[in-house]
C-alpha cells in the first residue's frame, strides 16, 4: 500500500470535487448536518467522532480517515482550498495523482505552503483574534502529557509564519503518530475549556488549536531526529472562491489594535 493515496475532501455541503480518483470527498459531521450528498462518504461510519464536528470541523474527517481508510498516503484538503502546483484555482489545475506519485516514497509530508504573518507571532495572531488562553490551555496539557514537545510549541508559536488550514499529505504511519498524539490533546483541551458561553463560531477552537499544533508535532519530529528535513515538500495552497482580502485585512486589524476579536470565517 506504500504507493497508494488517498486525499480527502471535506466539505459540509454539496460542491463540486476534483475528478481525479486520488480525491474522496467526505461529508463531515453527518451525524448532526443530514444525509451525506451523492458521491460523498459521510464521516460516521466506523470509528469516528462526526457529531463533534460543530467542535473540531474538517478535523472530524481527518479523523475519520485516520481510522477507517487504508492508503499508503493519506491527506486532507477542502473544498474550496486545494493543493496546486499551478497555483491557480480553477479545477483544471489542482493536484493530481499524476504529478504526486513520483515523489511518493521520497518524500514523506507534504504541507501547505507556509502563511507568513510578518506583524505577527502564530501566538500573538491567535491571541488578537480568537482567545489565547486555549493555547495557554493546550500548552500545560503538552507539557504535563508530552513534556518533550514543550521546547518545540514554544518554537513553534513564537514564530511569524506556519503551515495552516490543517491541510497535509503524510505517509499513513507518521499520520498515524500524529493523530494519536493530536487527537488526545485536543479531548483533554475540550475537558479542560468552559465552553458554556460560547457562540457557535467559538465552539470551533479545537479545530482551530489544531492549526497551531501541527506546526508544533513537525518541530519536534525534526528537531528530534525522527524525521529529516528531505522527507518534506511545499505545495501551494489556493483558494476556489474569492476572498475578500479588504475585508479579511479590515478585520485583522480591528482585532489588533481595537481588541475585535473574529466573529465569523473569512
Amino acid at each position: 500500500m506504500s504507493d497508494t493515496i488517498k486525499i480527502i475532501v471535506a466539505s459540509h455541503k454539496q460542491y463540486r470535487m476534483p475528478e481525479d480518483e486520488m480525491y474522496l470527498p467526505v461529508f463531515v459531521g453527518a451525524a448532526v448536518n443530514g444525509e451525506a450528498p451523492g458521491g460523498f462518504a459521510p464521516d460516521n461510519s466506523g470509528e469516528n467522532i462526526s457529531a463533534l464536528n460543530g467542535y473540531y470541523s474538517e478535523l472530524t474527517g481527518l479523523y475519520w480517515a485516520w481510522k477507517n481508510l487504508d492508503a499508503g498516503y493519506i491527506g486532507l484538503a477542502h473544498y474550496r482550498r486545494h493543493f496546486s502546483f499551478a497555483r491557480k484555482g480553477g479545477f483544471d489545475y489542482l493536484l493530481t495523482k499524476a504529478q504526486i506519485e513520483p515523489y511518493l516514497g521520497k518524500i514523506k509530508i507534504f504541507t501547505p505552503k507556509k502563511r507568513r504573518y510578518y506583524i505577527e507571532t502564530l501566538y500573538s495572531h491567535y491571541a488578537h483574534t480568537l482567545d489565547g488562553s486555549h493555547l495557554d490551555t493546550a500548552e500545560k496539557i503538552i507539557a504535563r502529557k508530552y513534556p518533550e514537545y514543550s521546547a518545540s510549541f514554544t518554537r513553534a508559536v513564537g514564530r511569524r509564519s506556519g503551515y495552516m488550514f490543517n491541510m497535509m499529505i503524510m505517509r499513513k504511519d507518521l499520520l498515524d503518530d500524529y493523530c494519536r498524539w493530536l487527537f488526545d490533546i485536543l479531548f483533554e483541551l475540550r475537558r479542560e475549556t468552559d465552553e458554556s458561553e460560547m457562540t457557535a463560531f467559538q465552539r470551533r477552537y479545537p479545530g482551530r488549536v489544531a492549526e497551531i499544533l501541527f506546526n508544533v508535532w513537525l518541530d519536534y519530529q525534526l528537531t528530534s531526529g525522527r524525521i529529516d528535513k528531505s522527507w518534506l515538500k511545499e505545495i501551494p495552497v489556493v483558494s476556489m472562491e474569492k476572498v475578500n482580502m479588504l475585508k479579511k485585512g479590515t478585520a485583522f486589524l480591528k482585532a489588533k489594535f481595537l481588541g475585535q476579536k473574529y466573529d465569523k470565517s473569512f
